[in-house]
């Protein structure tokens, strides 16, 4: 049972990570629930901002997916013992890189996407972004980041499939990537409680 619960929660989020490359998150899906969403929200708002802010809360989707991706297979490297600590950073930013190439890679064969190397570079920083301070050795920062970024993602994919629903779009991957991070953080808090 403990080895399920070291190594699901990373080939889990790695699957809910590739699934973002598929055309039901392209720019024009996301932006055709966030955009009217936004100026529903925000009446006085510009086009242009709208499209600003779309745009932010894309990449700022990129820094996060990719910083849980990485927090989970350090953590999980580092708990199955496999690998020592500082090779399990390397490893976890090396599969955090790997997936964001085949990310990119699928793309370009996706009608409504297109591959971009900034985007990969956008994700590597995600990645570095858990993996830094974990191998800095703050260890209890880089736990508090992840359940941040757990909850920034279950709140977030609530929002997101509020508006997708509201939208009429109907939600996509978010019916399974808003359980997982609710479940990820069920399992880090009653292992906490055991502690």
């Amino acid at each position: 049972m403990r080895r399920l619960a070291t190594w699901l929660p990373p080939l889990l989020w790695t699957a809910v990570v590739l699934s973002f490359s598929t055309d039901d998150f392209s720019a024009v899906r996301t932006g055709n629930v966030i955009e009217p969403f936004l100026a529903w929200l925000f009446p006085s708002l510009s086009p242009q901002t709208i499209d600003l802010v779309h745009a932010v809360t894309r990449k700022g989707a990129h820094l996060t997916e990719y910083a849980i991706l990485a927090a989970l297979w350090l953590r999980a490297f580092h708990r199955s013992g496999a690998v020592r600590p500082p090779a399990s950073a390397w490893l976890a930013l090396a599969v955090a890189v790997v997936c964001a190439i085949v990310d990119e890679t699928h793309q370009a064969f996706v009608p409504s996407r297109g591959p971009a190397a900034a985007d990969v570079l956008l994700d590597s920083v995600g990645a570095m972004l858990a993996i830094v301070p974990a191998r800095l050795g703050w260890g209890r920062t880089a736990e508090l980041a992840t359940g941040v970024l757990l909850w920034i993602a279950l709140v977030g994919g609530l929002a997101s499939l509020g508006i997708s629903l509201a939208a009429g779009t109907g939600g996509g991957p978010l019916w399974i990537t808003v359980p997982i991070a609710a479940a990820a953080l069920l399992y880090r808090w009653s292992a906490s409680a055991r502690s």
